[in-house]
């Protein structure tokens, strides 16, 4: 299965996206994680590309989208929001499924509680939850604001498998995809992630985004959780408080895991796939 690569004006910002699956109605947005690009959902989107139309977008100062101008103000989660809306606004869609990684599903707790209210039948959020341990957010932070520069793919690769480790198992060639996909050039010639540093604004310029137990509480929808067996960042207390307040969810633990299973097998794709299907 294949896809095919789109850009849209959304909220005054140019926003690239992949799009798997087109011939169907029923569809998927699936946002990936703080870091990260579009393409790491390449796998899940394929498979759920057989049933569904699968939409991937790549945040503002992420992949191939536009960098923003006003990082302070537009790296937070009620720009993404807006971002969100205006994507399936363009788009006719009117109903869909949310399948989130990391921040991606905090975009979608924060949409389906709020301007997508109603409008999302079904929410996934990967290793996400209303409440992230302060110690994960802030080791994250450290690399993703100062994102390491190599001289060759080789050594950015390398590096890749060392600090996505947690993904849990990838192929040789998924590794590969996921470096190809997700680096830049510098100006000096050096590899470096492909993501404007700036976007960790976020968490000194919008502190406490990240805890959202009063969206939690308002969503009426199912939500499945994915939690990594060893996640630093979504820890079992948490985890346990979801599945009784709030939508209740179903939270499932993903063996061999932690931040955040990369949705690349088909264990992980059947559990999504059953949970879409109702």
């Amino acid at each position: 299965m294949s896809f095919t690569s789109h850009y849209l004006s959304c909220a005054g910002r140019e926003l690239h996206y992949t799009e798997w699956g087109a011939q169907h109605a029923d569809t998927v947005i699936a946002w990936h994680g703080l870091a990260r690009t579009c393409r790491d959902m390449d796998d899940i989107a394929a498979h759920l590309a057989q049933r569904y139309r699968v939409i991937c977008p790549d945040t503002i100062g992420r992949g191939l989208s536009q960098w923003s101008p006003a990082p302070e103000l537009e790296y937070c989660f009620a720009f993404y929001e807006q971002l969100a809306v205006a994507l399936v606004d363009q788009l006719g869609i009117t109903q869909f499924h949310w399948l989130g990684t990391s921040m991606g599903g905090a975009i979608g707790t924060r949409a389906a509680a709020r301007g997508l209210h109603g409008r999302i039948r079904r929410l996934v959020l990967n290793d996400n939850g209303p409440e992230l341990a302060a110690a994960a957010i802030a080791r994250i932070r450290s690399y993703a604001g100062n994102p390491e520069a190599f001289a060759t793919v080789s050594e950015l690769d390398t590096y890749f498998r060392s600090v996505y480790k947690p993904f849990g198992w990838l192929s040789d060639d998924q590794w590969r995809r996921l470096t190809e996909t997700s680096a830049r050039r510098l100006p000096d010639g050096r590899v470096t992630p492909h993501y404007d540093p700036l976007m960790v604004m976020q968490f000194t310029h919008h502190v406490d985004e990240y805890l959202q137990w009063d969206d939690w509480d308002r969503l009426d929808i199912p939500v499945l959780c994915l939690r990594g067996e060893t996640s630093d960042l979504l820890l079992p207390d948490v985890a346990e408080k979801m599945r009784s307040t709030g939508p209740c969810a179903a939270v499932v633990e993903i063996k061999d895991c932690g931040h955040a299973p990369a949705r690349n097998t088909p264990a992980q794709w059947a559990l999504i796939e059953r949970f879409l299907a109702g």
